[in-house]
């Protein structure tokens, strides 16, 4: 069955996707469930934009009407301390400015207590090391939507291993493009293409403290 309200997000709808928000909320679904019908229609917006059938002016609205959704979701967001004090790096690779997925996990990872620091888009592979060495995280969230900015990726992992930090941090890639070639080609730890699976893996590293979640 379709789900209309990935269809309005993915069409950009902001009257009937906020609308569509508030019936659910009333329905009884939950935000992560409403989140993740929205989170399918940004990947839409996404693909599109890939093929060149929407614009860089359709992503901005695409966050726009995002942001409305998360307004009207934050009073129905457990907030929680139970990660409180584990630091989180997140950022979309050099060349590539989307950042609504990238958002939409930094937001639930705050609300779990994780402190995270976003360096926003179009991050390069230096900054990304930099900021782990600055900061000492322990885990590394990049976002990529553009496959063609894969490669700057496996740059990050390359000169984690120059400056010998690769076994201090965590390396989880994210997006549209990603899968478990791209994974192992970058050298990453894990991979998530979707807010639950990225969500797991985050807790669950810091829980066992290894790189042993299942992919």
């Amino acid at each position: 069955m379709e789900d209309e309200l990935q269809l309005a997000m993915a069409d950009l709808d902001e009257e009937k996707t906020l609308s569509l928000v508030e019936t659910r909320i009333n329905a009884g679904y939950t935000s992560m469930e409403i989140v993740e019908s929205c989170r399918r229609g940004i990947e839409v917006v996404g693909m599109k934009y890939s093929d060149s059938h929407y614009y860089l002016s359709d992503l901005i609205m695409s966050e726009e009407i995002f942001k409305g959704v998360m307004l009207i979701l934050e009073p129905h967001i457990p907030v929680n301390d139970s990660y409180n004090g584990f630091t989180i790096i997140m950022g979309t690779i050099e060349g590539d400015i989307h950042d609504l997925g990238k958002n939409i996990i930094i937001y639930l990872l705050r609300s779990s207590g994780f402190q995270v620091y976003d360096l926003g888009v179009n991050v390069t592979p230096e900054r990304f090391v930099q900021t782990v060495n600055e900061t000492k995280a322990s885990i590394l969230g990049i976002s990529v939507l553009l496959s063609s900015c894969i490669d700057s990726i496996k740059k990050v992992v390359d000169l984690l291993i120059e400056v010998g930090l690769r076994d201090k941090v965590k390396v989880i890639v994210g997006g549209y493009p990603v899968n478990r070639e791209v994974k192992e080609f970058t050298g990453a730890d894990f991979y998530a293409n979707d807010v639950t699976k990225a969500l797991k893996i985050y807790r669950q590293i810091i829980k066992e403290g290894v790189c042993s979640v299942s992919e």
